[in-house]
């Protein structure tokens, strides 16, 4: 340990990154505590991917019972289904209480000390922790800020937690509304649309913006378009703005032009879902005591290695990782820059590969992507003077995929024509979030598709439809 220090870490806020530091941190030989003012896991945990993927789950498997075609098809019959809502929302809720006790054991178990409380910078390695029991001040030779985000609620938007909520309560599944207006079409947006419109409800899906699914590549949000819209019971507003939304049984939701703002239509529905992003828990972080100022956004400036920084130069002995810099709002792209600040904190330099970390929808069939976008790339190409080319394969020619009689979907791969070099692939398809790790680690790896072209993979599965994406795309080389 650190002569003259409490710790050599210590870790504000537990979410995956901040667990993920702490436990690399001990490996390393360093003394750490971490402090959490709420519940130990952080949003992920507790209000994020954990339980929204109990309740994807679950309400998967009643959309799958209750597709009598599909079913059929593959010589299935069943009588009439019925599930409990309350026993759904119960198996989320389990679920978040089984993995955070596991997270705090497994902190607890290598020595962590685990500090329950609101931490504040209070100087140059010092942080001060406020609990019902009162308050101290303990001292750390670095110090890693990791408080994650909380929902974005757009001015004009009032919330009631019941008829008007964001995603923190709509995972406690407290009702099955049955007409539900979901106000974006991101990761949030899409998933909720999935679970409720499993379970019976209608969705009406409103984006601000002159297409849904604006951060998608354009050939995955026009086959998701195809796939989990519009078979569904989802109706979808494009191009118009949730500008006033009144709690209430009905809600009423005011929606207006996104260019004119002149209101154009009034809905009155169940529930309405604010699914417009996220932002970053950063106020009373005590910044102001190192003199560090986060950006307009809130968002706490950070370098390559993941020191905070001001005007360009780094805080010594301060790092922040996860929601709150701003990079990629995953819960394992924190997880990978708390293991990077520590890896720093220890002497040796190491940096984060954004463009190799994936992400996903777990919707059904699901959706995921890692690297560049088709226009993206386009661009970057544009800049640095080379070609872009992009191979697409089916999962209707996959056998794995006709046995299951799961054959929505396609794998796109994008890729340099003058090298090769992936820069990136995306995936609608049955499996798609686990398929997308190859991939994810081909572009860590800098690959080319001529590489990859010839990795086996295993007949008869889902991977094939990459192995022949990779093919195609190899083959557009040598000509």
């Amino acid at each position: 340990m650190s002569d003259g220090f409490d710790y050599d870490l210590v870790i504000v806020g537990v979410g995956v990154g901040g667990h993920g530091a702490a436990l690399h941190a001990v490996s390393n030989g360093l003394k750490t505590a971490v402090i959490e003012e709420k519940d130990m896991g952080g949003t992920c945990v507790n209000r994020g991917c954990i339980p929204s993927k109990a309740l994807l789950a679950a309400s998967g498997r009643v959309r799958e019972l209750r597709d009598a075609h599909h079913l059929q098809s593959l010589g299935i019959q069943l009588g009439q289904l019925t599930f409990e809502r309350g026993a759904i929302a119960d198996h989320a809720l389990n679920l978040v209480s089984k993995i955070r006790g596991d997270l705090t054991n497994s902190l607890s178990r290598i020595g962590v000390d685990i500090l329950q409380g609101r931490g504040r910078m209070a100087g140059p390695h010092k942080i001060t922790i406020t609990s019902p029991d009162g308050e101290k001040t303990i001292t750390a030779k670095d110090i890693m800020l990791s408080p994650g985000s909380v929902p974005f609620v757009p001015p004009g938007i009032e919330l009631d937690g019941n008829t008007v909520f964001t995603s923190d309560e709509a995972i406690r599944l407290d009702w099955l509304p049955d007409w539900v207006a979901v106000v974006g079409s991101g990761y949030i947006g899409l998933e909720f649309a999935d679970i409720y419109t499993a379970l019976g409800s209608e969705v009406t899906m409103i984006e601000a913006l002159d297409q849904l699914m604006p951060g998608f590549d354009p050939d995955i949000a026009k086959i998701a378009q195809r796939v989990l819209i519009a078979p569904r019971d989802i109706e979808t507003r494009v191009g118009l703005l949730a500008k006033k939304v009144i709690p209430g049984s009905p809600v009423l939701i005011e929606l207006a032009d996104a260019k004119t703002k002149e209101v154009v239509e009034i809905l009155e529905v169940d529930a309405c879902l604010v699914a417009t992003g996220r932002i970053p828990a950063t106020k009373d972080l005590g910044l102001d005591a190192v003199g560090v100022e986060t950006d307009r956004r809130g968002f706490i400036p950070v370098n390559d290695q993941m020191q905070v920084v001001v005007e360009g130069q780094p805080v010594p002995g301060l790092w922040a990782i996860g929601d709150a810099t701003g990079k990629m709002m995953l819960a394992h792209a924190a997880s990978a820059q708390g293991v990077v600040a520590v890896e720093n904190i220890c002497g040796r330099d190491r940096q984060v590969d954004y463009r190799s970390i994936p992400a996903a929808a777990f919707t059904h069939p699901e959706v995921s992507f890692v690297g560049m976008t088709e226009p993206a790339a386009q661009d970057y190409a544009k800049a640095e003077g080379f070609l872009v080319g992009a191979a697409r394969s089916y999962f209707k020619g996959n056998s794995k995929a006709l046995a299951e009689g799961e054959t929505d979907g396609l794998a796109k791969v994008i890729y340099r024509q003058d090298t090769g070099e992936v820069l990136g692939v995306h995936i609608l398809g049955l499996h798609a979030s686990d398929l997308i790790q190859e991939a994810a680690n081909a572009i860590a790896q800098r690959r080319s598709v001529q590489d990859l072209a010839f990795m086996v993979h295993t007949h008869p599965t889902l991977s094939e439809v990459l192995d022949e994406a990779f093919k195609k795309a190899a083959a557009t080389l040598h000509k």
